[in-house]
Order: C-alpha cells, then structure tokens, then sequence
C-alpha cells in the first residue's frame, strides 16, 4: 500500500505538490478549468494542516524550452481567483536559486506556482539535475497528477526517489475507483469501447475480456473487427495487420462466455470533411465509396439493451467523429444512455471522451470522470503507473 496524505504531518512543513494543471488555454485564457477545481480538494486539505505548497505541473509540449504560450502564469491568476483568502505567489523558474529562495521564504498556508517543468530540458529525460532541483524546495512531494503517473518524469517519478512521497486526494480517487470496478464490479459489468485505432486497445480488450460480461465496440476500432469476420465495410477504417487479432478475441469471447456487440448500422460518408453526404448503411451495405464515420440509431438501441441493465460500466473512446456535427449523434446517444441509468457505477476514462461529456453538460450524471486518459487506459489494460510504483510504502 502506498501512503496517502492522511500519512504525513504537514505542519509547517514544504510541500511540493505536482498537480496536472495541463488545461486547454486560448489566446492566454483557460477555456475548461476542470483540472485546476477537482486539484483544490487536495491543496485545501494541505492548507488546514499548514503546509507550505509549491505547485509544479506541465502545460502542452514546449520541448525542453521556455515559451510563452505554456506558462502556468493563467493558472497562478485562476488558482488566485479560487483561493481569494490565500496568498500565492509566482515563480518564472523552475528550478534554482530564485525557486530556492521564494520557497524558503514561504509561511504557512502560502502558495508558491513554479512555471511550467516542461521548460526545463531534464524534465521528459527524469535528469538528475531536475530531480536534485526540485528535491531542494521541499520536505515532502505529494503526487497528484494522475494524468502523467505513466511518465517517468523527474516531477512525477524522480522526486518520489529522493523526498518522503504520498498520493494527493485525487490520485487516490482515481487508483481506488479503477481498483474496484476492475476487482469487485457490480454485476452486468458493460465495458464501451471506442475510438480511431484497435491497435490503441489490443491491451485493454485482452484485460477486460477476463473481467466483464459485455463489450460494446464503436468508433473506428469496431471495423476492424467487423472485416475480421468477413463483413462489409466499404472505404471505412480498418487496420489488416491486427484482422487475426480481432478475429482471436472474437473466439475467445465466446468460450469466457462474454458478449462482444459490434455496430449494426453506422452513418457513412466519402470523407471525414464531407458531412453533406451523410447517409445511414446497415452492415454489409456500405458503399465501396463510403466510410463509417458514426454509429447509426438501430446500433444505438441496441446498445440501449445493455447500457440500460448494467450495473458496472467504463466507457473509454468516443462512438464516431464526434467533433463533426453529423457524426456526433453516436457518442452523444450512449453518454445520454449511461447518464440516464442511475443504478450504475460509471467510470469514464481517455480525453476524448471526457470532452464529449463535458460539451453535453453531462458530467454530474457520471460516478467518475478519470482525469488521466493515458493513465486510465494503462489501469484498464491492467498494469502499473510508473510515477505511483514509486512513492513511499506505508
């Protein structure tokens, strides 16, 4: 068991805290603070037990140099409009002398906000310098970023070496949650899958084949499957190399008794960019011309069966190309679908999918919503996160 924050005395003590403030920012203001609200939970509680806080997170992919467009500096202003009563403050480095002196100089119940640690070229390569630098601002490292506990970054793996280390609220959530869904579901368990590529999910259908009673496919990934089993499916998107896959665990279902249900019409068109000529095919029927690019309203009530009586269900990659007004009816259905059953459990993981629901202003009619894509999908495919494997043993 790894230790959590209710582990540790905080009193006066500094804490470096890595969060996931990786939010989407446009013109230098944020357009979703979902990240920065469900990180307060933790940053309060280590203010009731006067910590003194140094903040570290990413933003974007600046490559190891400092660039305007990814400062944390909105994230310093939203987490100041957040915590009215609290002082914070802002550091442009992430490391060294003046990182040292501006977290030496805190007092209890302060804030300090480093920049952004991607701008630091030893941050993706878990470089000792990096870990040696952030090691000096304090006592303890509470990881909390969920979103990157599959990186073996120096601020998610390499300090977890060198400080006293626990899981932050969020990250515990996050663990727990996906830890009894997948040991100790309620009965149906429904997984959804979706999404581009099948290659994204060989690890994940294998692991779930042995823990759920239904897989219910769409996006892109249900076409390889379907042309496994010699169906029709015109110019859609198909990976060949992994045809003998599909096919495999299309077997093995049937022998653990698990049902795999596959798309039975879909909405197609000549192209992504051509949503003018949209039309619905029912399997087998797809014009040579045509790909799928959604799934088709009798696929979605046959979806409704499962999603209606389940009692357990984790849905992981959009049913089309949501982005696109005309093939977004698929994923706005099935997440209306799962909303609606309050009996359920539900548990979302992967970026696209949490933005559709965000979109659709359904987000408080889910259990929960992962914050990490890549994260949840390592969890769902049954393996560890790196960056949690590291932190302190209870």
């Amino acid at each position: 068991m790894k230790k959590t924050i209710e582990d540790f005395d905080f009193y006066g003590k500094r804490v470096l805290l890595r969060a996931d403030f990786n939010v989407p920012i446009v013109k230098g203001k944020i357009t979703s603070d979902v990240r920065i609200v469900e990180e307060l939970p933790t940053i309060e509680y280590l203010l009731e037990k006067h910590a003194k806080i140094i903040i570290c997170s990413h933003l974007g992919r600046p490559d190891g140099t400092p660039n305007k467009k990814y400062s944390l500096k909105p994230v310093f202003e939203k987490l100041k409009s957040l915590l009215p009563e609290i002082t914070i403050y802002f550091c442009n480095e992430v490391i060294g002398a003046k990182a040292e002196k501006m977290s030496s100089a805190l007092k209890d119940r302060e804030i300090l906000v480093l920049e952004n640690v991607r701008f630091e070229a030893g941050e993706e390569e878990n470089a000792e310098y990096m870990i040696d630098g952030l090691s000096k601002l304090a006592d303890i490292f509470v990881f909390d970023a969920f979103g990157t506990s599959h990186r073996k970054h120096a601020s998610t793996y390499g300090v977890a070496k060198r400080l006293p280390s626990c899981m932050g609220l969020l990250v515990q959530k996050e663990v727990e949650t996906f830890n009894s869904i997948l040991t100790k579901p309620q009965r149906p368990f429904v997984a959804i899958l979706g999404g581009a590529k099948i290659s994204d999910k060989i690890d994940v259908v294998k692991n779930l084949l042995s823990k759920v009673d239904t897989i219910l496919i769409g996006g892109g990934m249900c076409f390889t499957f379907l042309k496994a089993i010699k169906g029709n499916v015109g110019a859609s998107l198909v990976d060949d190399e992994k045809l003998d896959f599909c096919y495999d665990i299309i077997k093995d279902a049937i022998n653990k008794k698990v049902k795999i249900i596959l798309p039975i019409d879909f909405v197609c068109a000549n192209s992504i960019e051509d949503e003018v000529s949209a039309e619905v095919y029912k399997l087998g029927r797809i014009p040579e011309n045509k790909m799928g690019l959604d799934i088709g309203p009798k696929t979605i009530k046959l979806f409704k069966k499962f999603i209606k009586k389940a009692k357990t269900i984790v849905w992981n990659g959009p049913m089309g190309v949501y982005e696109k007004p005309m093939f977004k009816n698929g994923t706005k259905s099935v997440a209306e679908l799962v909303a609606k059953n309050k009996r359920c459990t539900s548990v979302v993981g992967g970026g696209d999918v949490v933005s559709a629901i965000e979109e659709f202003e359904l987000m408080e009619y889910f259990s929960h919503i992962s914050t990490g894509g890549g994260a949840s999908l390592k969890l769902l495919e049954g393996k560890e996160l790196v960056a949690i494997s590291n932190l302190s043993e209870k």
